[in-house]
């Protein structure tokens, strides 16, 4: 069951739209996080872990349980031109296998950059005892190059550092092109915008320019502009593109646990994209 279906919001209702838990690369459980939610009366939530649209139907379940509404959503890990551009892709069908089949390419290729990188440490010399890779290989696609770096730090006593070493034996986050997440997405009957497009710090940083280039190849939805990184300026800027082109607009914390909580935006900040997924603002 959708636990947000027939929703009315009032504009100033508390969401958060871009939010992570244990199922990729966040430190909250789904029960906790939930919980918290419910505790701090947010009116709406979107639980976007990596390549996890698997995840959507059982967390509607426990979402439902709790009163609390919460949209289908995941967070694809993607590129553009080869560089990083991540995408969050909100009212899709948890039953449509499109999705599920582009996250479950991005799961093998990730879990074979693991491997890789795993016998090119064994080559120089690192003898880790084998049931660490089956370990590594266990959590979700998101944590393997983390959970790499961590095993490495209790084996590095020289001047490199762990996330070097691991770099240099050919670690990698594996992506998906965005095309191919918005064919998927659009098939599953949902949509799909840019994840934070003024970050930058590793991803595309989105200005007017790249974000018509990019229009040009792939039919975008829209994008996130409420972000906890996003300058005055940018939001101004994604605002205002999105008004002229008619794109939706999301708003999201990108909490991965407690030490950064979700942030109370006002419902009224997604109107158009709450509205295209059937929730009423009034």
């Amino acid at each position: 069951m959708d636990s947000s279906s027939h929703l009315t919001l009032a504009p100033d209702a508390a969401i958060d739209l871009q939010l992570h838990t244990i199922y990729s690369d966040g430190t909250w459980t789904p029960e906790q996080l939930m919980d918290y939610l419910v505790s701090e009366q947010f009116g709406l939530a979107a639980i976007t872990d990596h390549d996890r649209p698997d995840t959507a139907a059982a967390l509607q379940q426990l979402a439902s349980e709790r009163g609390l509404p919460l949209l289908a959503a995941s967070e694809f890990s993607a590129s553009w031109k080869g560089e990083p551009t991540d995408v969050l892709c909100y009212g899709f069908d948890p039953e449509n296998i499109a999705l599920i089949e582009v996250a479950q390419d991005v799961v093998r290729r990730q879990q074979e950059n693991t491997r890789e990188v795993w016998d090119n440490l064994s080559r120089q010399g690192y003898a880790f005892p084998v049931e660490e890779l089956s370990a590594i290989l266990d959590v979700p696609s998101a944590r393997q190059p983390h959970a790499l770096v961590a095993l490495l730090k209790q084996y590095v006593t020289g001047e490199d550092s762990p996330g070097k070493i691991v770099l240099d034996a050919g670690c990698d986050f594996a992506t998906v092109d965005i095309a191919v997440v918005v064919e998927a997405t659009h098939r599953s009957g949902g949509v799909c915008l840019l994840a934070h497009p003024g970050r930058g710090d590793g991803y595309i940083r989105y200005d007017v320019e790249l974000l018509n280039e990019l229009r040009r190849e792939v039919p975008i939805d829209g994008f996130e502009v409420y972000y906890p990184a996003h300058t005055e300026e940018q939001i101004a800027m994604y605002l205002e593109y999105a008004r002229k082109h008619g794109l939706l607009t999301s708003s999201g914390s990108d909490s991965h646990g407690p030490d950064n909580k979700p942030v109370k935006y006002r419902a009224e900040l997604s109107r158009s994209l709450l509205e295209r997924v059937g929730i009423e603002i009034r």
